[in-house]
């Protein structure tokens, strides 16, 4: 009986803070009435600009996101990810060199079918709405992680990424 109480509070207080958070600021996540528009999903991604890494790292917001703050989230990517070129697949797919390609069409990993069957590429901009919240973006996808809700963390660490995980250029 306790434990079903303390089962119920836990999901109250849970259920609470998801929608305190959910208010308030973060327009350009929930696509208030403020003028801003939301994010987009899988499926309303369309045709996509797709950039160098250097191209993207030279305009806003990337080009003056902070890096090391993007660095330091990045650890939570690291638990399920390699960054390196050469890195092994881990519970989710290496990201080196995954920006500019299709979604779940990179050899070796076992993506789910509604990976395979998504149709974007990876660009900054679909990371960003992925970023923001997996579930929304693509439902049924199996990454388990909740999003990181300020815009300018997602910045910070998509600019980060754009440099790890992309070689760098030839001379």
């Amino acid at each position: 009986m306790r434990d079903n109480f303390r089962l119920l509070a836990v999901a109250a207080l849970v259920t609470s803070v998801t929608i305190v958070a959910g208010c308030g600021k973060k327009t350009e996540e929930t696509g208030s009435d403020s003028g801003t528009v939301p994010l987009p999903s899988a499926a309303t991604m369309g045709e996509q600009v797709v950039l160098t890494a250097e191209e993207y790292l030279e305009t806003e917001p990337f080009a003056g996101a902070n890096r090391r703050r993007g660095e330091k989230q990045a650890q939570i990517c690291k638990a399920c990810h390699s960054l390196n070129d050469g890195g092994p697949n881990m519970i989710g797919p290496a990201l080196h060199g995954f920006f500019g390609t299709e979604v779940g069409s990179r050899g070796g990993f076992e993506y789910s079918a509604v990976m395979r069957n998504a149709d974007f590429v990876w660009t900054p901009e679909a990371l960003n709405a992925w970023l923001a919240q997996p579930g929304r973006f693509l439902p049924g996808n199996r990454m388990t992680f909740a999003g990181v809700l300020k815009q300018e963390d997602r910045d910070d660490l998509i600019a980060y990424l754009l440099a790890a995980t992309t070689a760098p250029p030839s001379d």
